[in-house]
């Protein structure tokens, strides 16, 4: 089987066992073939905990959810040097960040040091306590997680620290039939006649790692490049498409956001069976890729208008190849 099968086989999969989400389950591959890590934002009973569970079921992986809260510390999530009376030495012991899928429930709620303990290793891809350092595994995938609803108690990340993130994907409500097929799946997962994942072949690291290295194999020819360019610096010279988007639009976005949409199309033409990248693959992607990544200005605030509105209007501007 062929990377890619094994690819198509683990998308399948893990649509049987979450309903209604499909745009989520796509970006969860995309994130996992481009090396990234996901920031995913929707109102609470919206699977996305089952989606990144399911993933990690479909993997040759171990899986492990991180509840945030106000109480949590730095080296809850890393780990720490334990004192070992036997020897008399100390002896690192590794946190839940050890493992290959990382769910991070709630990330808003835990404070600034949890918080940049978690986005330091997501960035570096390791972890350092005292005076040495340890390598995370590889495959190594973070998904967190924010509530829209409520912000009482929260710790917003700043701006900086989002910038880690691959992509933030907001997620919706199902369709009426979804919502239906959710409650005949609840059914049968109760009664144990659940059609789920146990005979689906699990997709090893060195699957991955050929799936990677085949992605960044296909072809992007210099005028899609040259979109994707185009497409960030809108987001930092606004006002060449309008004074509207210049006042809109106090930060643009880091050379990270033209890196995330180049990958992020990438995932997409190969998970489309594509050899190449097209300009529709830029804009799929774009949104999520960006959303992040723009500081509003006070005007925009004030209107109302919010980061997806302002992506929508630059991908309308920007003349596409």
């Amino acid at each position: 089987m062929t990377s890619k099968e094994a690819f198509h086989n683990l998308a399948g999969y893990v649509t049987t066992l979450v309903v209604g989400q499909e745009a989520l389950v796509r970006r969860l591959l995309i994130a996992l073939l481009a090396n990234g890590h996901l920031l995913v934002e929707g109102a609470p009973g919206l699977a996305k905990t089952r989606a990144i569970k399911a993933l990690a079921s479909g993997l040759e992986a171990d899986f492990h959810r991180i509840q945030f809260t106000p109480d949590l510390l730095p080296a809850d999530v890393t780990g720490s040097d334990v004192y070992q009376p036997t020897g008399g030495d100390f002896r690192f012991q590794p946190g839940p960040i050890f493992h290959n899928v990382l769910l991070a429930d709630e990330v808003n709620r835990a404070p600034a040091k949890v918080q940049s303990a978690l986005l330091e290793a997501m960035g570096e891809r390791q972890v350092t306590v005292g005076a040495k350092s340890y390598p995370l595994p590889d495959p190594f995938l973070v998904m967190a997680t924010q509530n829209p609803i409520e912000q009482e108690g929260t710790y917003p990340l700043p701006e900086a620290q989002l910038d880690r993130f691959m992509l933030h994907v907001t997620v919706g409500y199902p369709s009426r039939d979804a919502s239906r097929r959710i409650l005949e799946l609840v059914r049968e997962e109760a009664l144990g006649d659940s059609a789920g994942g146990s005979e689906v072949e699990r997709l090893t690291g060195a699957a991955i790692r050929t799936a990677r290295a085949e992605v960044m194999t296909l072809h992007l020819a210099t005028p899609v490049e040259d979109y994707i360019i185009e497409l960030v610096e809108a987001t930092r010279r606004p006002g060449m498409y309008g004074n509207e988007l210049s006042d809109w639009i106090a930060w643009g976005a880091s050379p990270r956001g033209a890196i995330a949409i180049e990958h992020g199309a990438r995932a997409l033409a190969w998970l489309d069976d594509r050899d190449f990248v097209t300009p529709e693959d830029v804009r799929d992607i774009a949104p999520d890729a960006l959303r992040h990544r723009l500081l509003l200005g006070f005007e925009a605030e004030a209107e109302g208008i919010t980061a997806t509105r302002v992506i929508d209007e630059i991908l309308a501007r920007v003349p596409a190849p």
